[in-house]
């Protein structure tokens, strides 16, 4: 879609050029057709520019746990910013909607577009907690309907998986290489690109995934399959054995011969002795030729044929010949078996070779570990005990395999300044009415104690000034908090013809130091696996006393016969 300008000019990002949609297919008509009969139901009795409030939030945080990652709000500002019906696209929807519907409400779709939509959010890559409102949309009730089902498409899945991503991360720890390799088992291409983006976002250092590398700015990582290894049956088939040295002083012009002797002189370690006898030959030209393709960046999966008796020793040989000419091996690849033993017992190796033949550094070679790898398997792995640098996963994080869906929702909360509450017998589905605004307080510790929402009109909370913080629903729950910093959490990211500042989109990296650092911001029993302590999330006592007020006054009061 072609660049336009964001709103006028003003000052702030309000005046710059968003791009559209990464993806193509996000369109005004990416939406479920009854936003459509809305529209021209609010169209035809005269009520489609009512000003009417919508907030966007979810119910329960995602795979048991107590937080959630916020992420997909620059794609759905790139919508609004470029939100236009095509003729194309007014043609199909109006083959689509019932005969009966007036050509004048094609042509006020033809005009409309989000230059009276406000949009106030909190930052992309933010801890976010259920009830809270993640984004707040303003404008004419019509448009707003329209934005409805593309938002949540746009926010519920980048969410769920930034925040799969991020508990892989909590339990890795921090000292690990996390890679994102999601792509041939994800949900389509939609699903692999934003699967790369938001585990990315998320905490995971790099992907496979090319596309995304390309898109988004993302570190590569990959070296080869099981494939590359076993399509060679012998050395025989490697016919440019040459390598210059890394410095270009000099040229080995027998490489596999070097590894070769290498491999020999690893077989007679008395140190090694009993561990392994002939190793695979085929192994070990897969090996070599993949050195010579890429002196400066070896890394070798080892688990083809044997780990301990062939994948390891034949690994030691290349990447020592490749020492004596200047290279660093960049390590190896476990696919397969006991990940925690076979990484312990390749560690050793590499220890022995750095012992018996002086070469410093061997013993710290990176060990990656794959293999439908999830949070279990991390917590496992950390419990037995490993020598694993770096982990390749992908199935179980890009689909999201324990949670399939975040469940965000989209409900009016006020039209026309007049507030409005959705009521249901599960009171975790009543919405909370009125235009909010959301505060985080924190503690003298600097942790976050509880969110607070308030009515627009209400004073904000003060540093240093008590304020009583109430269960929405829950008469009985209710705290006085002192904090001692006060967080706004929303802000306009899309200020539309109003003229008011708007924030800027940051860029991916940034987004994702945020989501890093608000993360090691949180008191660590919110965030552990097994029991996570809840964290509090509250309303006003003016806000408390009004949205029961109003449940009153909208539920029908029932008669007895």
């Amino acid at each position: 879609m072609e660049v336009k300008v964001n709103g006028p000019g003003n000052g702030d990002c309000s005046s710059r050029l968003v791009d559209g949609p990464t993806n193509p297919m996000v369109t005004p008509l990416l939406t479920d057709l009854y936003q459509f009969t809305m529209a021209y139901a609010y169209w035809k009795a005269g009520k489609h520019n009512e000003r009417a409030v919508f907030d966007l939030y979810f119910r329960k945080n995602p795979f048991g746990g107590e937080y959630t990652v916020f992420a997909g709000l620059e794609e759905c500002i790139r919508l609004i910013a470029n939100f236009k019906f095509t003729e194309e696209e007014i043609s199909f929807i109006k083959k689509s909607l019932p005969s009966s519907c007036e050509d004048a409400f094609y042509k006020y779709l033809r005009e409309i577009d989000c230059s009276d939509v406000e949009v106030y959010a909190i930052s992309e890559g933010s801890v976010v907690f259920p009830k809270v409102p993640l984004v707040r949309v303003e404008g004419p009730v019509a448009v707003v309907q329209l934005l409805e089902t593309p938002f949540l498409n746009l926010i519920n899945y980048a969410s769920l998986v930034a925040t799969n991503a991020a508990r892989h991360r909590f339990v890795a720890g921090k000292s690990k290489l996390l890679l994102e390799f999601g792509l041939r088992r994800a949900q389509g291409p939609d699903g692999g690109i934003s699967a790369s983006k938001y585990c990315y976002l998320g905490g995971f250092d790099a992907t496979s995934n090319v596309a995304a590398g390309r898109l988004f700015g993302i570190p590569l990582r990959g070296t080869h399959s099981h494939a590359f290894v076993s399509s060679y049956m012998s050395p025989d088939e490697i016919k440019d054995k040459s390598l210059r040295s890394s410095d270009g002083s000099r040229t080995c012009e027998d490489f596999l011969s070097a590894v070769q002797m290498w491999l020999n002189k690893i077989q007679w370690l008395p140190s090694l002795h009993g561990i392994f006898g002939e190793t695979n030959q085929s192994e070990l030209a897969a090996f070599t030729s993949y050195a010579l393709a890429f002196p400066s960046d070896f890394l070798a999966l080892v688990d083809t044929y044997d780990v301990i008796r062939s994948g390891i020793p034949n690994f030691c040989a290349v990447a020592m010949a490749l020492h004596d000419l200047g290279y660093q091996a960049k390590g190896i690849r476990l696919d397969s078996g006991d990940l925690a033993y076979l990484s312990r017992e390749a560690r050793k190796f590499f220890m022995t070779i750095e012992k018996e033949f002086g070469v410093p550094g061997f013993q710290n070679i990176n060990i990656t570990a794959s293999n439908d790898l999830n949070e279990e398997t991390l917590d496992a792995l950390n419990k037995q005990g490993h020598e694993v640098d770096a982990f390749g996963i992908g199935t179980y994080l890009v689909t999201c395999f324990t949670q399939a869906a975040l469940g965000c929702v989209f409900k009016l909360v006020e039209i026309n300044n007049q507030p409005r509450i959705k009521l249901s017998e599960d009171v975790s589905k009543v919405s909370i009415p009125c235009k909010k605004r959301t505060f985080r307080l924190y503690g003298k510790e600097g942790y976050p104690l509880v969110d607070i929402m308030t009515g627009e009109n209400e004073p904000p909370p003060q540093v240093g000034e008590r304020i009583l913080c109430r269960h929405p629903f829950n008469e009985s729950k209710r705290a006085y908090v002192v904090p001692q910093q006060v967080e706004e959490l929303l802000k306009c990211y899309w200020s539309g013809k109003s003229g008011k500042t708007a924030e800027c989109l940051p860029a991916l990296k940034d987004i994702r130091s945020r989501c890093i650092k608000q993360l090691e911001n949180m008191r660590r029993d919110h965030m552990r696996k097994l029991n996570p302590t809840p964290y509090k999330v509250s309303v006003s006592a003016k806000l408390y006393d009004f949205i029961h007020f109003l449940w009153l006054n909208e539920a029908p009061v029932g008669e007895l016969q």
